[in-house]
């Protein structure tokens, strides 16, 4: 039996539409960093070429003086992003996440975090999102940049924090790390969210039974997941944390005081992680609730659509919902 590798070519790995799976999807990052651009002439873009796969085909076209192409050279283009800083740029600089971050780990904590650089790292396709196999699977970037002094860490859980996050970013005087995705969907105009809104974590559906504090991809499983609660008359309170790093700790202490147990969500090892940083605000807090992380065990992965790699390593909604089961249960 062929698998979904067998029908692709080799140029098939360039390309959105095996990337992402949908070539009509919107590029919420584009226009998000397109508008930046427009009201700040600081802002520039590298990229690593992987234009059309980060959105940034839109700023190509619309600042193509501003757009520098590096390479597949992610140690050269944090050095050389670190320099353009320094002489008064606001460099966002892209690459898949697992690139943007382990490949080049020495260059951000020498030129980005220790100094402090004015450097915005945009990275895409995180975690269990790709049929690409372990060498493109970042599945420890948000430990990896989370252990770094000085390093803000930030995810978008729907398309409504897409915007925010980029603008809380670039009004953030430091570092910082994006963990993008590209979203099929576009923005709800009705649901606004502000830089501040992202910086806190959002409570997304009421509930005192049990609290599940998710991230990323995890979001919409986790919405699932407490819609399946609820149906047995277990509300959940679902709180999405774009913000990884500051954690918002009041939202997490909060939470595990109201609703007594914890479930954590992450398209992520579960080491080191959104896990890590809750269980680690819990117990600074004093607060010994029943707690359960759900993530990625201590293993690698291996390639296939998201659907199945999620069912395959624990990251489902009934997942989430058989371990806030057990929480309740015990």
């Amino acid at each position: 039996m062929k698998n979904a590798l067998d029908t692709l070519d080799v140029g098939d790995f360039a390309s959105p539409v095996n990337v992402y799976g949908n070539a009509n999807m919107p590029s919420l990052y584009g226009e998000a960093i397109v508008r930046l651009a427009e009201a700040d002439a600081r802002v520039v873009c590298l990229g690593a070429d992987l234009t059309a796969s980060t959105e940034t085909n839109l700023f190509q076209d619309r600042f193509p003086d501003r757009l520098f192409h590096m390479g597949i050279a992610e140690a050269n283009m944090v050095g050389a992003a670190a320099g353009m800083a320094r002489s008064g740029d606001i460099p966002f600089l892209h690459s898949f996440s697992v690139f943007a971050t382990r490949r080049c780990y020495d260059q951000i904590a020498m030129q980005m975090a220790y100094p402090r650089t004015n450097v915005k790292i945009a990275g895409f396709m995180p975690g269990l999102s790709t049929l690409l196999g372990v060498s493109h699977q970042a599945i420890d970037d948000v430990a990896l940049i989370r252990a770094l002094p000085n390093m803000m860490v930030m995810e978008p859980g729907l398309p409504e924090d897409v915007h925010a996050i980029v603008q809380a970013a670039y009004l953030m005087t430091g570092p910082v790390y994006m963990r993008m995705r590209r979203f099929e969907n576009p923005a709800n105009p009705s649901i606004p969210v502000s830089a501040n809104d992202v910086l806190k974590g959002r409570i997304l559906r009421e509930g005192n039974d049990v609290a599940i504090l998710t991230s990323g991809m995890m979001v919409d499983v986790s919405l699932q997941a407490a819609e399946a609660l609820a149906s047995t008359g277990v509300e959940a309170r679902v709180i999405n944390i774009c913000t990884l790093k500051p954690l918002n700790e009041d939202i997490v202490t909060t939470a595990a005081k109201e609703c007594g147990a914890v479930v954590t969500a992450e398209n992520h090892s579960i080491i080191g992680g959104l896990g890590s940083a809750v269980a680690e605000t819990l117990m600074e807090a004093g607060l010994t609730v029943p707690f359960k992380r759900v993530g990625i065990a201590d293993t690698f992965a291996e390639g296939g659509s998201t659907p199945y790699l999620f069912q395959k390593y624990g990251l489902s909604a009934a997942a989430v919902e058989n371990a806030a089961k057990s929480l309740l249960a015990g």
